[in-house]
This record gives C-alpha cells, sequence and structure tokens, in this order.
C-alpha cells in the first residue's frame, strides 16, 4: 500500500449494532438543591447512587428505546466501565445521529436527582465514524437534548481548551496506536501528564464534570455514506501483484457446516463407537505431542477434535485429563454431562494439574471442586507453597462461598503457619474493590471456624485465644506504622532517626520491649515474640527509613525483621516465594545450591515484613575488601584451600551464584547491580529487591544472565575448573526446573487477576515471557548446549559494578548521559 492510499470501511456495509463503552465520571458533584427547610438531616451524609442513560437521535429525532447502565454507589471516583450495546446498526446511521448521556442520582428519593449531560456526534467533520476514549463537559442539571444542533454539546468550546485537551486527544491517538509505544520514554511522559492533571485540577477546583465514553475502534477507519449509491467507488483493479486487505465481516463467526459436523461427531449417540476406538500409529504421536504442550496453549479445532475422540482410551493417562477438559463444549449441556462423568473415572492426576484447573480458564463448578479433592491429597508443607496464589484463585471462583474457601479454611485449622499466612493473604485482598465482599467471606469463615476450636488435649491455645494471638499480629504492625510516621518527622540526619526510635521504645512504647502476652511472628507462626529490644533495633539509610527490628522469642534466643512502610511488596513476596519453591524442587533432585529463600510477608498495600539476614552488598565489599575472595578469605582462610580459602566457602559461592543465575534468568529479574547483590559470611550469594521482574528493566536491553566479572574472578576466572563447575551447576539446575515448567507457569496464571505490577500491566505477555525461558521446545541435552551458549554470550558478564558507579555519579554531561539519567529516573519512580 502506497503512503497516500487511505483504506477505510463504508459505513453502510457494516451490519454490526452500535456499540460503546460507558467508563466513569471524572469531577466533583454538585451539591443537592434543596432549600433550608427541605434539608433531610437523616441523608445528609447520603452516598449517591448515579446511573447514566443513554439515548440515540438521528436528525434531531430520538431512534430505539433509551437503555441505562447500572447503578454505582461506591464512591468517587464513579467507574461503570460497562459495555453499552444499542439495538440500532452502524448501517443505519445518518451524519447527524447523536448519541445522548444524561447523569442520575436515584438516592434524591424525589424526582429531582438529575447531575447533568451532554450530546456527542458519532462522526466528526470528516464524516469520519469517532473512535477511542471521547471526554464529555456535562451540562450540569440539564438533560441531554437530542435536537440538532443540540443545546448540550459535550466538547469542550474552542477557547476553553487548554493543555489537558491537548494531551487527551494524543493520548487517545496513542491508545489507538498511532502513536508510537516507547517503553522507556512513555513511563517519564506518564508521569508528566500526572503532574500536569493534577496542576490544572488544583487551578480550576474541579468544577467541571465529565463523563468518559469510549467507542469501539475498527481495523480502518469508517467513513460515512448512505445507503444505496457507493460515491467512493474502488479503483480498478491494477495489474500490480499488491496484497489488497479486505474487512470480512464473517470474520469470527462460526462456520454453520463446520459447526453441524462438529455436533455429529461430539453427538451422544457416536459414545458407543468412540468407547472401542484406539489411536494410530500417527495418531498417537500426535496426542502425545499435544500433551506436552504447556498449560498456556490454546488447542487447535483439530486437536480438540482428536482427544475428545480418543477420550475413552485416554482415561488412564492423567495427563490428559486438563487438556480433555479443555476440548469440551460447557455450554452444550449433554457434552458437559458425558464429560463430568469422564472425569469421575478418569486416572487421577498430579497437584500440579489440579493447580491448572482452578485458573480462570475453567468455570464449571464441578471441575473446580474435582482440583480442590485433588489438593487435599497435598500435604501442609507443599500446600504452604502454594497458598499465596491458592488465595488468588478464589478471583475466579462462582460463589464467596466456594469449596476452595472452605478447604483452605479446614486444613488452616490444623496448623497455625497456614492459619497465620491465609489471614494474612485474604487481608491484604480486602483493599481491592472489586473482590473485598469475597476475600471478607473467607476471612469471616476463618475466623468463626477458629474461635470454634476447643482446646488441644497437650495444653493447644482454645480457639479465642489462637484467634486473639493472629490478632495481635495487626496490632502490632499498626504500632510500627505509627513509630515510622513519628521517625520520618524527626529532622536530622539517620543517627538521630534511630535515637528517636530507641527513645520511643524505652519510653512511650514501653509495652513493645516487653508484651502483655507473647504474639506469634507474621514471618514465622511457629516462634513465639515476648518484646523488642531497644538497643539492638536500627533504621536503614534510604529515603523509605525502614526499621530493623531485633525481637525476643519465648525460647531465649531473637529474630531480627525488617518493617516497610511506603512500598509494595507484594512483588517481592511472589519471588521469594519461587525462590522457595524452587529450591525445594532442586533439593527434591538432590540438588542443593544453597539459595537464601528469606521470609518475606506484605501486611498491607504499601507495608510489609521481611527477614533480615546479615551479609553485606557486593558493592560494600569491593569498596572495603577489593575483591570478594579477600572477604571471604577473612571468615575463612586457608592457606591450603583454592585461592586461600576453604574449599566447602568456595563450593557455596559457587553454588548459589548458579542458582541465583538459573532462577533470576527464569523469573526475568531485572534492575540487577552490586547493591542488592548480597553475600554472608558462608559464602552464600542471594538476590534482593524485585522491584522489576518478567523481562521488565528500567535499562534498555539488559543481558539476560545477571553475572557480574567480580563473581568470575571469585571463581578463578573463565578458564578455571571452579567457572567450568559453575556452569555445570547452571545446566543441572535449568533442566530440573523445566521440569516443574508446567507447576511454575500454573502459580504465574493463578496470579494474573493479582495487583502485582509486574503481572497486572499485561498478565498474558508476562506468562507468555516466563514460558519462553524454559525453551520447551528443547531436550535435555540441546537446553544444556543453549544455557551454556547463554552463560558464554553474557558480557560478563553484564558488568554490574559499572552500573552501580553510574547510579552514584552525580553530574551528568552530553546527550550520553542524559540517556543514563532517563533511565536512572525511570528506575527510582518505579521504586
Amino acid at each position: 500500500m502506497s503512503g497516500n492510499e487511505f483504506r477505510f470501511f463504508l459505513s453502510c456495509d457494516i451490519n454490526l449494532p452500535v456499540t460503546f463503552c460507558v467508563d466513569r465520571l471524572e469531577g466533583n458533584l454538585p451539591a443537592p438543591a434543596k432549600s433550608d427547610s427541605d434539608v433531610d438531616f437523616s441523608t445528609a451524609k447520603r452516598t449517591a447512587e448515579l446511573y447514566v442513560e443513554c439515548a440515540l437521535y438521528i436528525d434531531g429525532a430520538p431512534f430505539g428505546l433509551s437503555t441505562r447502565t447500572r447503578l454505582e454507589s461506591v464512591g468517587q471516583p464513579y467507574c461503570w466501565n460497562e459495555i453499552i450495546t444499542l439495538s440500532t446498526k452502524y448501517r443505519d446511521l445518518t451524519a447527524h445521529s447523536q448519541l445522548a448521556l444524561t447523569v442520575r442520582d436515584v438516592s434524591c428519593g424525589t424526582d429531582d436527582g438529575l447531575i447533568g449531560g451532554a450530546t456527542i456526534l458519532l462522526f466528526n467533520s470528516k464524516k469520519q465514524l469517532k473512535t477511542g476514549k471521547q471526554k464529555l463537559r456535562l451540562w450540569p442539571r440539564k438533560k441531554a437534548d437530542g435536537s440538532f444542533p443540540t443545546t448540550t454539546p459535550g466538547k469542550v468550546p474552542r477557547h476553553e481548551r487548554g493543555e489537558m485537551e491537548r494531551l487527551e486527544k494524543l493520548m487517545n491517538k496513542y491508545e489507538r496506536g498511532q502513536i508510537q509505544h516507547i517503553d522507556l520514554l512513555d513511563h517519564l511522559t506518564f508521569k508528566s501528564m500526572e503532574k500536569i492533571k493534577e496542576r490544572e485540577s488544583a487551578r480550576s477546583g474541579n468544577s467541571h464534570l465529565s463523563l468518559i465514553v469510549d467507542f469501539c475502534s475498527f481495523e480502518h477507519r469508517v467513513v460515512f455514506q448512505e445507503s444505496g449509491a457507493n460515491f467512493f467507488s474502488p479503483s480498478p483493479v491494477t495489474s500490480t501483484n499488491e496484497l489488497v486487505i479486505v474487512w470480512d465481516p464473517e470474520v469470527g463467526r462460526i462456520n454453520p457446516s463446520e459447526h453441524k459436523q462438529l455436533k455429529l461427531a461430539r453427538s451422544l449417540t457416536r459414545g458407543i463407537i468412540d468407547r472401542d476406538l484406539k489411536p494410530s500409529s500417527n495418531e498417537r504421536k500426535s496426542i502425545q505431542r499435544i500433551l506436552k504442550y504447556p498449560p498456556t496453549r490454546t488447542l487447535s479445532g483439530d486437536e480438540r477434535q482428536l482427544l475428545w475422540k480418543f477420550r475413552f482410551s485416554l482415561m488412564s493417562e492423567k495427563r490428559a485429563l486438563t487438556k480433555f477438559l479443555r476440548c469440551v463444549e460447557w455450554s452444550d449441556v449433554q457434552e458437559a454431562k458425558q464429560a463430568l462423568d469422564l472425569m469421575g473415572r478418569w486416572e487421577t492426576i498430579d497437584v500440579t494439574d489440579a493447580l491448572e484447573l482452578l485458573s480462570p480458564v475453567f468455570e464449571s463448578e464441578e471441575v473446580r471442586a474435582y482440583a480442590v479433592s485433588v489438593l487435599e491429597r497435598a500435604d501442609d508443607e507443599e500446600l504452604q507453597c502454594y497458598l499465596l496464589q491458592l488465595v488468588q484463585a478464589l478471583r475466579f471462583e462462582r460463589s464467596d462461598k466456594s469449596r476452595l474457601s472452605h478447604f483452605l479454611v479446614q486444613r488452616s485449622l490444623s496448623n497455625i503457619e497456614l492459619a497465620s499466612f491465609l489471614r494474612w493473604y485474604v487481608t491484604v485482598e480486602l483493599h481491592d474493590p472489586a473482590y473485598a465482599k469475597r476475600f471478607y467471606c473467607t476471612y469471616e469463615i476463618l475466623e468463626d471456624n477458629t474461635m470454634k476450636l476447643a482446646a488441644g488435649v497437650n495444653g493447644e491455645e482454645d480457639g479465642f485465644k489462637l484467634w486473639q494471638s493472629l490478632v495481635r499480629q495487626t496490632e502490632l504492625t499498626a504500632q510500627l506504622c505509627s513509630i515510622m510516621r513519628d521517625v520520618r518527622n524527626v529532622r536530622g540526619g539517620t543517627q538521630k532517626k534511630i535515637e528517636k526510635l530507641r527513645q520511643l521504645l524505652s519510653g512511650l512504647l514501653s509495652e513493645l520491649t516487653y508484651f502483655e502476652e507473647p504474639i506469634r511472628s507474621p514471618l514465622a507462626p511457629d516462634v513465639l515474640i515476648t518484646g523488642i529490644v531497644p538497643s539492638e533495633s536500627s533504621i536503614f539509610k534510604s529515603a523509605l527509613h525502614p526499621l530493623r527490628l531485633t525481637f525476643r522469642t519465648s525460647s531465649g534466643g531473637s529474630c531480627k525483621v525488617i518493617f516497610k512502610k511506603g512500598d509494595d511488596i507484594r512483588q517481592d513476596q511472589l519471588v521469594v516465594q519461587m525462590v522457595s519453591l524452587m529450591d525445594r524442587l532442586l533439593k527434591l533432585e538432590n540438588l542443593d545450591l544453597h539459595l537464601t529463600p528469606y521470609r518475606v510477608l506484605a501486611t498491607g498495600q504499601d507495608e510489609g515484613l521481611l527477614e533480615f539476614i546479615p551479609s553485606s552488598s557486593l558493592a560494600q565489599i569491593l569498596s572495603e575488601h577489593r575483591s570478594i575472595v579477600n572477604y571471604l578469605q577473612k571468615f575463612h582462610p586457608d592457606e591450603d584451600g583454592p585461592f586461600g580459602i576453604t574449599a566447602t566457602c568456595l563450593e557455596t559461592f559457587i553454588k548459589s551464584c548458579a542458582g541465583y543465575s538459573v532462577i533470576t534468568y527464569i523469573l526475568g529479574i531485572g534492575d540487577r547491580h552490586l547493591d542488592n547483590l548480597l553475600l554472608r559470611d558462608d559464602g552464600r550469594l542471594f538476590h534482593v529487591d524485585f522491584g522489576f521482574i518478567l523481562g521488565r528493566d528500567p535499562k534498555p536491553f539488559p543481558p539476560p544472565m545477571k553475572l557480574c566479572k567480580e563473581m568470575v574472578e571469585a571463581m578463578g576466572g573463565a578458564e578455571s575448573q571452579y567457572y567450568t563447575r559453575f556452569k555445570s551447576y547452571c545446566c543441572e539446575a535449568y533442566n530440573i526446573l523445566r521440569k516443574s515448567s508446567n507447576l511454575i507457569l500454573n502459580l504465574f496464571h493463578l496470579m494474573a487477576g493479582s495487583n502485582i505490577p509486574d503481572i497486572a500491566s499485561d498478565p498474558e505477555k508476562g506468562i507468555l515471557k516466563l514460558q519462553e525461558k524454559f525453551r520447551l521446545d528443547l531436550d535435555d541435552e540441546d537446553s544444556v548446549h543453549f544455557f551454556q551458549d547463554l552463560i558464554n554470550d553474557s558480557p560478563c558478564i553484564c558488568n554490574l559494578a559499572d552500573e552501580t558507579n553510574r547510579r552514584t555519579k552525580q553530574h551528568f554531561h552530553g546527550a550520553s548521559s542524559m540517556f543514563l539519567y532517563k533511565s536512572l529516573y525511570i528506575d527510582g519512580l518505579t521504586r
């Protein structure tokens, strides 16, 4: 297609109903119009209940019945996000077709519930159908006028348009793909736009009410033309071989002949024939290939038909059940009934496959109940590995009191760790308005059942005391939040803040030094903590001033934790859970890579606890000791050992480097530098601060392997036997984790509905990126070659020391420095 060509559809050819989305209402609602004598004090603090009335006008006359959205009473911002489909089709529209939108409030108790209205033409001045988001300014206390010309135009008058209107127009083009997406610069732009929006809102006082409406888009522009003669007749077909794209209105619709053939093939009368069918050699190979597909892959029509045809012969193959259930046409009652009957007689599946059945792909309550029955076979240790995802799976259930919800509660009643973590995971989700009711229902079931527990024969707490011990965890975190606010308000450096912290713990908040009753540690519920040690508590030197607290334990020991406020650590919680799970999977194959899966628990949307592991950052080590080897020699000297350190210490270092190199590659951990790589005295290396996952990184073109040259030098260089051993551990660990790829993919799929930033932005894309890292198209031998090449091609390999040095520079010069400034600025904003 040449650059001057303009491809379009004609409105008279589009036999589809007019569809749009009523998104949200922006601005402050006007005060109710009442006289002083009419004030009803019982409704003075009422909550507005709004709906939008949508009516289509053609040439100034109403056309068809008006449509209303649902009532919205959650409070500002009022968000409907509701698709409206009119009975009128695009081909019936005229050039002067208008949409009249009126917002009303039914909570007033009178007929005077009119908030305002606005009208918008469906075609612009160029006779092109409007698409994308449209911001309509409402006329206060006026019903939308559908006459032509209208007295309630939603378009902002030209003389009143400012910077916000210009940016909204550009944003609309961006969302329609007319402006190129550049992640590196888009983030900066959006931040600047938010600041401009806040400034403009503060200046205008948010005096105008605006309704946001989103019109659907087509592959090409839609140009108005009345039915009849085609004034836009196409040019004669040329003799060139140019490929012409023509819009086919039947794309996506069911082919009636194929549908009939499918119904006949799946007819229940064929069940007698299919029962004795056996696949041929080629069909068996095709079936085995399908069974190896990852859970993220969608089956084609032929593949679905093949599995359905041989469903009876596959009943002894437990791996085939999830694939078979994807083939079922659940809208067909008889077919669904037969599938559920076969499911009950199928070879029992593994827990990994049961997790797949709890994903949003499977809506049948019977299928999800079957998945829960399989989970009942898992022990408490395994169940705890998946508990975070199982709580998220409650979003996909059909009811608030689901089988899954009752199962989680019942298992928690016999295990205090499960009960504590389940309570916290559910509590954090209460902040999600869309699912708050569902999670609160699970919280109530847990509370009611725990309170009914009787005291154990071995002197265990009764249900009331047990629940109170869990509630006191929340009270403790609330007090820690209060301490952080007081400490942050102290003027001066970190030392003054530390003094204030210790002063608070020893004075006004001395009850935290010795608790009246022991509290179960939120991070390790089987440990009872009895108070905070003020002299051993401190504050980290950073913008958020996290607390480092030392708790006494009832056994006479101590445990150190970090409390953060102002940072969403749910993503860190997920990553560390994955590290812990992968550590378990590796150890089951007798490969201990000395990982450090420290405990992390989000106690709110912007707060949480982390286990404190005594260690030093590689940046600090290199600054004080000049090399990793010198640092390890200080704690584990051995004149006869390699590089002057003990062989055990070096082996621990090599193994932990290998383990985290593989895990950070698979999970796509970004923003790696020497400040978030820590080293313990015994040689264990581990990573912290997981603000970027699944391939996201503040720096452009990050290396796939997170391996710095200082780590390689500590192994004796790239030609040493120890570096060869490191690569061997990497390849072995990679192949072990590839065997559990379905488990890891299923767990991430269950997190698709969560509010974790790097997943919520595009769940499908993130999971596909994760799947790509496993290279499931390769066998074990080829995957070893692949991973070795990956290590060898890494620029040593990515020089994290240089990145750390760049982060500490205070002055920037020239265009290259400005580019670096932008990348670090994005990093700082995101963190």
